[in-house]
């Protein structure tokens, strides 16, 4: 069975252009054109596989759509991508923090985003494969797949979907070098040219709610990152 995409835009003639390219390319689209719709369409019982989320909306925020969906155990792995006008770095940091699995900026090439919804699909479908890889310990960081979550020096910390498979990813490939490309290909599922600067972002959010453990992620000039090896490498 196809794929259902909810399209969460007030914006009718892109609203419209999206239903029409999702279905063309087998998906089952379902459209609204406020906050208030699609969580009501969410209490219903409603599942998509994945959300296409305008932040700017005329009722509420569609910060808050995200929020409610990440808050409910029903929901909160569905995907969600979002589409704005605002490409600050800053717009972008606020997104993926809410846990937003892809940031696509206003106006945005159909083509690209339609590469980037497979990408975050396939991505989705490969995680409940990954949660089977046993405890992954660096010296004082502890991280749980299965149950996603991560400590250091046995304080939790709280890390979004896609901070968390960056981490996971670097970890499993302690003292290794890993490219932004790779990063974006591994971690984001991105096979499109993109910035690369989202690595850059994602990375420098992630040290920082690692806090003495963000060292362990080093910055190689000109190629990456490197999780070191340290004397729990491997």
């Amino acid at each position: 069975m196809s794929d259902v995409i909810l399209v969460v835009d007030d914006d009718r003639e892109l609203a419209s252009s999206l239903e029409y390219n999702l279905d063309r390319e087998g998906y089952r689209p379902r459209v609204v054109h406020s906050a208030t719709e699609a969580l009501e369409l969410i209490a219903r019982g409603a599942r998509p596989d994945l959300v296409l989320l305008e932040l700017v909306l005329p009722d509420v925020p569609g910060t808050e759509v995200c929020r409610t969906l990440r808050a409910a155990d029903e929901t909160r792995r569905v995907p969600v991508v979002i589409l704005s006008a605002r490409g600050d770095e800053i717009d972008r940091v606020v997104g993926f923090e809410l846990g937003a699995d892809d940031y696509v900026v206003k106006p945005f090439s159909m083509r690209e985003l339609l590469l980037r919804i497979r990408a975050v699909l396939r991505r989705a479908r490969m995680e409940p494969l990954e949660a089977e890889v046993s405890e992954l310990v660096h010296e004082k960081l502890r991280v749980d797949p299965q149950a996603h979550r991560v400590w250091c020096d046995e304080e939790d910390i709280e890390l979004t979907p896609l901070e968390f498979r960056l981490l996971t990813t670097l970890l499993s490939r302690r003292g290794r070098v890993q490219t932004r490309e790779v990063l974006l290909s591994d971690v984001w599922g991105m096979e499109v040219e993109v910035h690369t600067r989202t690595v850059d972002t994602q990375v420098k959010r992630l040290r920082e709610k690692l806090g003495a453990a963000g060292a362990y992620i080093e910055t190689v000039r000109g190629v990456g990152y490197r999780f070191a090896a340290g004397r729990n490498g491997g």
